[in-house]
């Protein structure tokens, strides 16, 4: 009984399997053109052997120019090669230090060293494979055709006696029509669907190729055979002659390099029935489980190859649609950090009823995001493109982003520390916040929600510093004052160029030679903290205004509150214009 459960078992297991590879070569039928016409240019080097009994001819590698052409009809198709060789020739006799049969030195020679070329054409059949993407294809060649030989005429004479001596000769090729084979494999890469690269080598045999008899000389090849092995080289027997010509095979081997065009379409009622597959990926903190928004998400092949792109929704996913079935590597950035990525497979897909395959994507970090706008202070205005800055001067931590055209931004905060958030453009003077890390939870919160803003300047214009206040008839900087003038410092340093005057001015009460000189005091000590910061003193100057610039009617004599009186005590600050 057991074995019957287990073989029908194996069945059903079989029958899926053919159900499921029917089915993806089926889909995939559909969605890559394997039916096209392709040209293929090519340069390479080829490596000869003539079999001709030549033993002091070298014939040496040469160029291999040619084309290919093929048409194929799924896997399999048709083509034709033309090929252009050209070797040159070497006579290798070892004339140095030779003695003839009479014993006499032989020191001048002629040499006469033709090259060989070869024209090959033929027609056979193709077979191919191709990867789902069409981005690779292997090929295999086979080509049956004729060739014509030319040239190759190799001779090597003595000049030093009378007669002259031929001391190694061919008389070359003047083939046509030799019964020629040739084989190559290439493989492909290709940029898109028309253009690619290619290497390859090949296998090329003329068969039965019959060698030139010289009409004077009465023979094809002549050599003498030589004793290299005692001092000085002497001839070591008669000299061989091949009056009869050698139907010899000549065969070489090769490799090239070279590009490759597609001129084929894409059937279009195949493309109207493309199966219309679909990618949903949901990008999600790993912490709180809060769906990321604004993600960006990159989809790749099993090449590695970019083929999608897009940005999360509000509710943290983004949908890709009509896709091909097939391998997929799915990866994820949020403020610069990597999310933790996901695969989908071609078999997800096309086992998917619904042709929906949902991915999740995590953010896995335990640092915080900062998230957040920039306006115009006072004002609903965004400003778009100002640098973002945090800072962690006793680390010497500094990170940096430029909000979008919305004036939207993100920015990393690390998990622990204290730090400073401001943003940083010309003729811009910012908010400057202060962030103390340990004050969030990470295990509650990703994102820590701030806006600021940024005052746009203009030389001449009065800015309000805010808070800072001294003691009644005192002018010491007050710590609660700092932050406010560390806006004014940071301000300098983004802007090295720009000069600043801070005025100080008081209410109306008291006299107003007093209030001219307490205002001019409390100038000077605001300075003086701005040069104890690192700006040089030329760059900022001070000036007590006293009670000459009231912002309200609170003048002497007048009856106001306190609230109405407190208006008119404030430090300012303006950009010197160049001509001031």
């Amino acid at each position: 009984m057991k074995k019957i459960k287990l073989v029908i078992t194996i069945c059903l297991l079989v029958i899926f399997s053919i159900q499921v590879q029917a089915q993806i070569k089926s889909e995939l039928d559909n969605v890559v053109s394997k039916s096209y016409f392709q040209i293929a240019p090519r340069v390479g080097a080829d490596i000869p052997n003539f079999n001709n009994n030549t033993p002091f001819i070298k014939y040496k590698t040469g160029i291999d120019i040619g084309l290919s052409a093929d048409y194929y009809w799924g896997v399999i198709g048709l083509g034709a090669d033309i090929d252009y060789i050209k070797n040159n020739t070497q006579s290798t006799f070892p004339a140095t230090n030779l003695i003839n049969a009479a014993s006499v030195p032989l020191t001048s020679f002629s040499i006469v060293e033709n090259p060989v070329t070869r024209l090959f054409y033929g027609i056979g059949p193709s077979f191919k494979y191709q990867s789902n993407t069409g981005k690779f294809t292997a090929e295999l060649n086979t080509r049956v055709g004729f060739s014509s030989i030319k040239g190759g005429r190799v001779e090597h004479k003595e000049t030093t006696t009378l007669p002259q001596e031929l001391l190694n000769f061919h008389a070359g090729y003047n083939s046509k029509n030799v019964l020629s084979y040739k084989t190559h494999i290439r493989t492909s890469y290709f940029f898109n669907s028309n253009f690619g690269v290619s290497v390859g080598a090949y296998y090329l045999v003329h068969n039965k190729v019959k060698e030139l008899v010289d009409p004077a000389l009465g023979f094809s090849a002549k050599y003498i055979p030589i004793n290299t092995s005692v001092t000085p080289n002497t001839y070591s027997g008669a000299p061989y002659y091949r009056v009869d010509p050698c139907n010899c095979t000549v065969t070489s081997v090769g490799v090239f390099a070279g590009v490759i065009l597609k001129l084929g379409k894409k059937n279009k009622d195949k493309e109207e029935c493309l199966p219309e597959y679909s990618l949903a990926v949901t990008a999600k903190d790993k912490y709180t489980g809060e769906l990321l928004s604004n993600t960006q998400v990159v989809v790749k092949n099993n090449t590695g190859d970019v083929v999608l792109t897009g940005i999360t929704n509000t509710f943290g996913v983004i949908v890709f649609e009509k896709i091909l079935p097939d391998d997929y590597t799915i990866e994820g950035t949020l403020a610069t950090v990597a999310l933790e990525g996901n695969n989908a497979t071609k078999t997800e897909f096309l086992l998917n009823k619904n042709k929906v395959v949902q991915k999740l994507i995590v953010y896995g970090n335990k640092n915080f995001i900062i998230k957040g706008k920039i306006f115009e202070c006072n004002t609903t205005k965004t400003i778009a493109g100002i640098t973002v800055v945090l800072e962690n001067k006793e680390q010497a931590f500094i990170k940096t982003t430029i909000t979008d055209a919305n004036g939207n931004y993100l920015l990393q905060l690390p998990a622990a520390g204290n730090y400073i958030l401001y943003g940083k453009k010309d003729k811009f003077f910012s908010q400057i916040e202060e962030i103390t890390a340990s004050n969030y939870n990470r295990d509650k919160n990703l994102f820590v929600k701030l806006e600021m803003c940024a005052e746009p300047i203009d030389c001449g214009k009065a800015i309000n510093l805010k808070n800072i206040l001294f003691d009644l008839d005192k002018y010491n900087i007050k710590d609660d004052a700092k932050p406010e003038l560390n806006k004014l410092v940071q301000f300098m340093l983004d802007n090295p160029s720009v000069k600043v005057e801070v005025g100080s001015h008081t209410d109306c009460r008291s006299s107003t030679e007093y209030n001219q000189t307490l205002s001019q005091n409390r100038a000077n000590a605001s300075v003086d903290y701005v040069v104890s910061q690192g700006i040089a003193r030329d760059r900022i100057s001070g000036k007590g205004y006293g009670e000459s610039k009231l912002l309200n009617e609170c003048a002497d004599g007048v009856n106001c509150t306190e609230a109405q009186h407190s208006i008119n005590r404030r430090t300012e600050m303006k950009v010197i214009c160049n001509n001031q």
